[in-house]
This record gives structure tokens, C-alpha cells and sequence, in this order.
């Protein structure tokens, strides 16, 4: 054993701990949480001796949305002890290393979505079957046997698709794969090769000239909390976009449920669309809506931001800290401004103004079931709601304190969480011991 490999490998350890924001470094390191830091990820990545010694309590690691551009870092496969994997939203190219994977007999969470790797069909490999294909998503590795598109991947001009292409992923355009239809869209949902659920927006007529300009800025946008274009078709006959297909519901369909929605689940979405708008910070050029009816949510609460306007001379700044000022106090309240209000989003506003600070109870929505901690984190996210809505002010809060803020909200609710785990744990282990005793 490399005495030195090992001393440097305990202080990797320990930054990266820290980095990943684990709870307590000292006793345990559970999980690699460098997603979205293209900066320090592949920093951490090229400390081979680190993963050599890989420790044994690390059972997530979560590398996503990195834009890192090389073939698949395989080091990484040595830490054989870990239960999740997630590589997705990267650059990531050349062949998966398959028999790297066997060893891995733990994994039960894997995502490989959103690279460019070689052509490579899975199916026929046993580790590769307790996946679904939702791992793979336009990654280059196919999970099932499905139909040939007509061009092979490495021919098919990147991001364009033809109407036979879109026409077989549709059945020909079947009824049953019509999910809705307007005056001058059609919306399909399809099969791609891969074995991809997409949306397929078709357009009729002359009434969209931009269209296709619009899309090659927005194939190029890459984030987990963002819906992803995948492509266009730009043919005589047919024009059409091509986006991944979001199972589930969207934000507005979810704070009017029945169920409870903690305020935990709620800073996590959130945080989500605060991420997004980091990243489309990099793209000033492209616009969206922060309506709760545009934000979709994944199986397990992931938000998306679903709908882009390019050039939109509406989208300064200024306006979408506003907008995103009004989602925050939206999730907080759960009413809806424009068909809850005569004034619409002006009228919700000074309803809540009305009554902040004092009478916020009248307002919280009690879905979320309130601690007194918890209280107070959704009392300061209001203030910080009506901060980013009052235009009278000369010193509008910027999207970076903003993140800042709802950082560190988010990670203070995590540990009350944890904490209240640990407790109920304990609580129950006595019981139990008592229960022996008698």
C-alpha cells in the first residue's frame, strides 16, 4: 500500500466532503454531490489516488450537469460499493466501459442520459437489465431493441430529424399518439430509437417564420432543470420541434392537490428553477416563463423550465426576478394571481403585503405543516418574495443573492430533517428496547 497515495487521498477526502455539503464529515461521508460545478468537478476527477481508495461510506455519487468533455472517467467505477450513479448532462463521448460496471452489485440508480457515446446496444447485457430506459436518454446507448431510425446516428446531421423518422416514431402519426391540438399545432408524443418518449409539436401554415432560427440557440441549452429541444424538422411539408417527453404534472397541478406538500419538497423545486435561471444567466438572449403552469416536475420533483422565448425584449433582468419573486410567493401561498385576484399578479402581491409580517398565517398555505422552524424559513422566503416584486425599490435583489439565500434555507431545512429522522429513530429503537425489557 502507497503510504502517500493514502495521506493524500484522506485530504481529498476531506474537501470533498465538505464541497458535497455532507452533514456531518466527521463521522460519515455518504455521498459526491459535485452536480452543476464544472470548475471543480473534473479537478476531483483527475485525483486518481483519491478514487484508488475510494471510501467505503460513499454510496451516491452525482457528477451531473458538468459539461464534462472526455470518454467516460473510470476511475470512478472503482468506489464498487456505491447504490447511485448519476452521470447525466454532459459532453461525455467514446465507449461505456460495460465490463467496468460488474462489480458495481449495489447499483440500483443509474443515469448515463444526455452524453454522446458510441452507438452501443445493451440489451443484451445482464447488469444493464436491471435498468430502465429512462438511464439512457439520448445518450448513445440503446436499453431495447427498438425500430431503426432510416438514418444510422453517426450519418444523421446532429439535432435535424426527417418526416419518415418522425412519422415512425408516431405510428404513422396515430390518433393514439395525438396528445393535443390547436389552431396551428399539433402535438404528438413518440418513440425515438433509443427507446426516448419525445414531443413532437408540429406547425402549420406560415405563422411561426422564426422557428427554426429559434431552435438551434435552444438545442444547445443543457441542464437538468431545463426541458430539453432535442431538434427540429425543417421540410417542405412539415416543420416541427422535437423536446423530451415530461411524465408527470406541473408545478400548478401539484400545489393544487390534495396531498401534503411539505415545505421542504416546495425549497427543493425552487431551488431547482433558481439553478435553471443560473445557468440560462450564460444565455441573456433567451427568455422563459416562470409561470407554475410552465414548470413540470419529474417523478421525483425535479422542476424543468418548459417554455423559451428567444430576443424577447420583455425579459430584462429586472422582470425575471420579478416573475421569479411571484413564483416564490405562489408557493408559499398557493393562490392563483390571475384567476384568484381582479388585479391579477398586482392584486396578489398586496394581498400579501396586507398581511406581512404580523398575520401570515391567514395566508401560508397549511399543506405544508409548519414547524416553528419551518415558519420562520417561510417568512423570511416571503420577504424575500416581495423584495424581488417591488419595483418602487432602486436596489432590486440580484439572481445571485437570491441563490445565496435559498442556498442556505435549503440546506438548513435538510438538516432539521435529518435531525427529526434521527430523532423519531431513536425514539423508536427505546420503544422497541422497552418493549424486550417487559
Amino acid at each position: 500500500m502507497d503510504l502517500d497515495e493514502v495521506f493524500k487521498s484522506t485530504i481529498v477526502a476531506s474537501h470533498l466532503c465538505n464541497e458535497s455539503k455532507n452533514p456531518n464529515c466527521v463521522e460519515s461521508f455518504p455521498k459526491i454531490d459535485l452536480q452543476n460545478d464544472p470548475k471543480i468537478a473534473p479537478l476531483y476527477l483527475s485525483f486518481n489516488f483519491f478514487w484508488k481508495y475510494c471510501p467505503l461510506s460513499i454510496l451516491a455519487i452525482d457528477l451531473s450537469n458538468n459539461s464534462l468533455s472526455s470518454n467516460f472517467p473510470i476511475d470512478v467505477l472503482q468506489c464498487t460499493q456505491i447504490q447511485a450513479l448519476d452521470m447525466s448532462h454532459n459532453n461525455l463521448f467514446g465507449d461505456v466501459p460495460i465490463e467496468s460496471f460488474s462489480p458495481l452489485t449495489n447499483l440500483t440508480l443509474l443515469n448515463l442520459s444526455y452524453n454522446h457515446f458510441s452507438e452501443s446496444k445493451i440489451s443484451d447485457i445482464p447488469f444493464f437489465k436491471r435498468f430502465n430506459s429512462s438511464s439512457f436518454l439520448y445518450s448513445g446507448l440503446l436499453p431495447d431493441g427498438k425500430r431503426p431510425d432510416f438514418l444510422p446516428q453517426m450519418l444523421r446531421p446532429k439535432h435535424r430529424f426527417t418526416p419518415a423518422m418522425l412519422k415512425a416514431a408516431t405510428n404513422g402519426f396515430s390518433k393514439k399518439n395525438l396528445m393535443g391540438k390547436s389552431e396551428s399545432v399539433d402535438i404528438y408524443q413518440g418513440t425515438l430509437r433509443d427507446g426516448a418518449d419525445v414531443k413532437i409539436e408540429i406547425y402549420r401554415g406560415e405563422r411561426h417564420p422564426t422557428l427554426i432560427e429559434e431552435c438551434k440557440i435552444l438545442v444547445q441549452l443543457c441542464h437538468k432543470n431545463l426541458v430539453n429541444v432535442l431538434g427540429w424538422c425543417n421540410n417542405r411539408r412539415l416543420k416541427a420541434i422535437v423536446t423530451e417527453w415530461m411524465e408527470g404534472e406541473n408545478l400548478e397541478m401539484w400545489l393544487m392537490g390534495s396531498d401534503i406538500t411539505p415545505w421542504c419538497h416546495r425549497l427543493r423545486i425552487l431551488m431547482g428553477v433558481v439553478d435553471g435561471m443560473c445557468y440560462l444567466e450564460e444565455w441573456p438572449e433567451v427568455g422563459y416563463d416562470l409561470r407554475t403552469s410552465s414548470i413540470l416536475l419529474s417523478n421525483n420533483l425535479e422542476p424543468r423550465i418548459s417554455r423559451f422565448k428567444i430576443r424577447d425584449q420583455s425579459s430584462s433582468r429586472s422582470r425575471k426576478m420579478y416573475k421569479f419573486g411571484v413564483l416564490l410567493l405562489e408557493m408559499l401561498v398557493n393562490r392563483r394571481p390571475e384567476e384568484e385576484f381582479k388585479r391579477g399578479e398586482a392584486g396578489f402581491i398586496e394581498y400579501i403585503r396586507m398581511h406581512y409580517p404580523a398575520d401570515l398565517q391567514k395566508v401560508i398555505d397549511q399543506k405544508m405543516e409548519l414547524t416553528q422552524n419551518t415558519f420562520d424559513q417561510a417568512k423570511q422566503a416571503i420577504g424575500l418574495g416581495l423584495m424581488c416584486t417591488d419595483a418602487s425599490s432602486n436596489q432590486q435583489v440580484s439572481l445571485g443573492q437570491v441563490f445565496d439565500i435559498m442556498s442556505r434555507a435549503y440546506q438548513s431545512c435538510r438538516v432539521l430533517a435529518s435531525h427529526n429522522h434521527e430523532r423519531l429513530h431513536s425514539e423508536r429503537g427505546k420503544g422497541h428496547r422497552r418493549m424486550q425489557s417487559r
